[in-house]
């Protein structure tokens, strides 16, 4: 059996246990070996939680780690794109979490550094992995809905501005938009398989400068349209619904479909499916863990990384423009 992929922590963030510790132990095939946060106390209490056997003295001594084979970045957007591009410099592949960067340059900065490193760069948009997406693919591809003419994709979750609560902090990449909108614009991008224009744009902005909503109109060469929101301060909701010329395809919580699901298709043949609901970060670490060991490419890769912050920086230039509002 091949040994576990040796992976260290970048910061001791709340998405780090369902996004690499549980799949690490559910799958075998990877082992978080170390972590490292802001101070050396926060990485020992986190390590000591989760079971982590190495604690380093901070994000540069774990990257230098010789016994470390991959890293994971969790750390707020702000970081991404520096300490990705010192791993991978390094040497070490990287899963990082979306929003992959600030901009589209801190982008384009990282592919050229995995590029010139010959090391893996993935964005960890887990919930393209899982049998879920795939099957939304699949029906859309076979053609049962007709082309598509309009998609509506939605992501609101009610969250609170508590001390602390990075998504409450523009300066360091939160808000609506790359916290959530960052998942329905690429669940439209993958589903269309073209990159669209951006038509229009518009967010409620609080005093700090954070958009607590966004929505945006998404326009593809095809001519489907596709309406994006957003939404930090609304009832969860969290679905994407596909009209085609023959039909309609709704996805419920493409994002975790561990947590509950449905596909609803309208059209000749109508009906409701559903699928594993094993988690999509499970998924997600099996694809990781083999295109490091050069059994696949990753279909979040560097491309559609600079091609996803494009649209996110032309959707938030537009609607914090003085005639976006």
């Amino acid at each position: 059996m091949t040994r576990p992929l040796r992976i260290g922590l970048l910061g001791a963030a709340k998405i780090a246990p369902p996004a690499v510790i549980a799949p690490a132990k559910a799958t075998g095939l990877a082992e978080v070996a170390a972590v490292a946060a802001r101070d050396r106390g926060r990485a020992e209490a986190f390590a000591a939680e989760h079971g982590i056997a190495a604690v380093a003295d901070d994000y540069e001594a774990l990257i230098a780690d010789p016994s470390i084979e991959a890293i994971y970045n969790g750390l707020p957007p702000v970081r991404h794109a520096d300490l990705t591009i010192a791993a991978l410099r390094a040497g070490k592949p990287v899963l990082c979490e979306k929003p992959f960067c600030m901009n589209a340059a801190e982008a384009e900065q990282m592919v050229a550094a995995a590029s010139e490193s010959g090391q893996l760069l993935m964005e960890a948009f887990h919930y393209r992995y899982h049998p879920f997406f795939e099957r939304v693919l699949e029906i859309v591809g076979e053609g049962e809905i007709g082309p598509i003419r309009r998609i509506e994709a939605v992501f609101h979750a009610s969250i609170p501005e508590t001390p602390g609560e990075i998504r409450y902090d523009d300066t360091i990449g939160g808000g609506a938009l790359m916290d959530l909108g960052t998942y329905p614009v690429h669940w439209c991008r993958t589903v269309m398989g073209q990159e669209p224009a951006v038509t229009a744009a518009s967010a409620l902005i609080n005093t700090s400068g954070v958009d607590i909503s966004t929505k945006a109109t998404l326009t593809f060469a095809s001519g489907a349209v596709a309406d994006i929101s957003c939404d930090m301060a609304a009832p969860v909701d969290v679905r994407l619904v596909l009209e085609g010329e023959r039909g309609r395809l709704t996805a419920v919580n493409p994002l975790a479909p561990q947590r509950g699901h449905y596909l609803e298709v309208e059209g000749e043949r109508p009906r409701r499916e559903t699928v594993t609901r094993d988690p999509t970060y499970d998924f997600q670490l099996r694809a990781f863990v083999a295109a490091v060991r050069g059994e696949g490419a990753p279909l979040t890769g560097g491309a559609d990384a600079v091609a996803q912050m494009r649209v996110l920086d032309e959707i938030r230039r537009l609607s914090r423009a003085k005639d976006g509002e």
